[in-house]
């Protein structure tokens, strides 16, 4: 098989989780153990760092690796799901895996493959590892799929793991509180292994108390604070508090949505404890890194601005706390009237999303192309029912062009809903080789 043909053989053969939800799901590591023990236990071979949370991990993961890779360290980088390309999922400094590298693993393993039947993510997990272990990384930064306990790839032993943040989301497999949700999460703590909690709550709280019975666990709020920020279009500068030293540190973000400064927390500690490991990460290396994740890594859809007058910005907020914050941040803005282009997918807690947008602004239903997505028409009825008006179009490319044509150059187009809604952006990655 090509490149191209062996694409097509993953995508279609395996169950892939983007495309058909819950059939996909597998809630156990016996498929991820069997592969990577089949392939030498490659995530054996490489250090690495876990990050887990409902939202803000791909972020968190993106910023660990630039500051890494910023510090002289060959990183690896695995994130989940792609928006265009495959090999997005696995990188070593900000460069994607080959596409040789791609066919010639899924060959060797096809008989495995054949016996065992493990999903899409299985199968992208035991890549990631082995490509990393070829290559020798010096620590590979890795981002869970779907909770934590039960996520494939929960097999390696890191030298920290970072909780991002807890919300509603994937409630048909992890719990429909937010303790029952922590508790997955949580699944990534292991004994001796120090763990930071980038945010909690008095409900989660507890729960990474019980689980952490047997390692250190950092509380990122306890170490630092956020004494002020500047947000502009193209960045966000956060000014930081180190309660320990009593130092105080700006720091400038090209990842300029004002709510990545939650983030940075948690990284900043994930950082200390690196270093008191005696990986040689100084604060030039962190301001470098946090200021270049995008050129570093290849991170997209973040609040990304892809265009002005009018403003159009692009987020990949999909779940209640994910499209609350990004509210907090259209709150930020100055714009004469909002278009929101908007689709979702059916497994998602549609209503509760729909019940916080508001109802001032002029909506673009719409859908991306995967059995999961809702119907734009289902989508745009209930809408409805929470005051939300506006037309349905066939893609996300026709309906940001119906809202560029309507809007006045101070008006502000955003686009969320869907990681793969905004993976269908034309012009979302501006290059397919980073």
């Amino acid at each position: 098989m090509n490149y191209e043909q062996t694409l097509a053989y993953l995508f279609t053969q395996l169950p892939m989780f983007s495309r058909v939800g819950a059939a996909a799901y597998k809630a156990d590591l016996t498929n991820t153990i069997k592969l990577c023990e089949a392939l030498g236990n490659p995530q054996q071979q490489f250090k690495s760092i876990h990050i887990a949370g409902t939202n803000g991990k791909g972020s968190t993961s993106h910023m660990l690796a630039s500051i890494l890779q910023t510090a002289g360290y060959k990183t690896g980088l695995y994130t989940s799901p792609h928006l265009v390309d495959f090999r997005e999922r696995i990188k070593i400094n900000g460069n994607y895996c080959s596409k040789d590298f791609v066919v010639a693993f899924t060959e060797k393993i096809k008989p495995l493959i054949t016996e065992i039947q493990p999903s899409f993510f299985e199968i992208t997990v035991a890549m990631a590892f082995s490509y990393f272990a070829e290559q020798k990384v010096d620590i590979a930064v890795i981002e869970v799929g779907l909770g934590g306990r039960l996520d494939s790839t929960n097999i390696i032993t890191p030298e920290v793991s970072v909780i991002t943040n807890i919300g509603l989301d994937h409630t048909q497999f992890l719990g429909d509180t937010l303790p029952q949700i922590a508790s997955e999460k949580a699944g990534i703590i292991k004994k001796n292994i120090p763990c930071v909690i980038s945010e909690y709550t008095s409900d989660t709280r507890p729960v990474f108390e019980a689980a952490a019975s047997n390692t250190a666990i950092t509380y990122a709020s306890d170490v630092y604070s956020i004494r002020g920020t500047k947000y502009a279009h193209d960045y966000l500068q956060v000014d930081v508090a180190n309660y320990v030293t009593s130092a105080t540190s700006t720091y400038t973000l090209d990842l300029n949505g004002s709510y990545q400064a939650k983030n940075v927390l948690g990284v900043l500690t994930a950082i200390d404890i690196l270093q008191n490991k005696g990986w040689q990460i100084t604060n030039e290396h962190i301001a470098t890194g946090l200021s270049h994740v995008k050129i570093n890594t290849g991170l997209y859809g973040r609040w990304q601005v892809m265009g002005n007058n009018p403003t159009i910005v692009v987020d990949v907020a999909h779940n209640v706390a994910g499209i609350h914050t990004l509210l907090e941040q259209i709150a930020l803005i100055h714009y004469t009237h909002l278009h929101l282009v908007f689709g979702m997918v059916k497994d998602k807690d549609i209503d509760s999303v729909l019940a916080l947008l508001p109802a001032h602004a002029t909506y673009y239903f719409t859908k991306a192309q995967i059995e999961r997505a809702i119907d734009a028409h289902e989508l745009q009825q209930k809408a409805g029912v929470y005051g939300l008006q506006g037309d349905t179009y066939l893609h996300v490319n026709e309906a940001i062009a119906a809202a560029k044509n309507q809007a006045s150059s101070t008006d502000l187009i955003v686009v969320c809903g869907s990681v793969f809604l905004v993976g269908e952006i034309k012009g979302i990655i501006t290059s397919s080789e980073l």
